[in-house]
């Protein structure tokens, strides 16, 4: 997990989240950016709290992970 953002990393990211995980209300799962050197990771229901910053290897090795599972 990367602590700080590089410069210009997170100032404009674009979030999307899978048609897939869609609840009841149409905003619970997570949503994830990509940045030149990082995928950022957030909540949807709360599009304001914390967020998980993670390199793009790291970021692979999880959803291997994640699809194995």
């Amino acid at each position: 997990m990367i602590r700080e953002a590089s410069a210009g990393d997170a100032a404009e990211l674009v979030w999307f989240k899978s048609s897939y995980s869609d609840g009841p209300d149409g905003n619970s799962c997570g949503e994830i950016a990509i940045a030149p050197r990082t995928v950022h990771v957030r909540d949807s229901k709360n599009l304001g709290g914390p967020r998980l910053a993670v390199t793009q290897g790291a970021w692979a090795d999880f959803v291997t992970y994640a699809s194995e599972r």
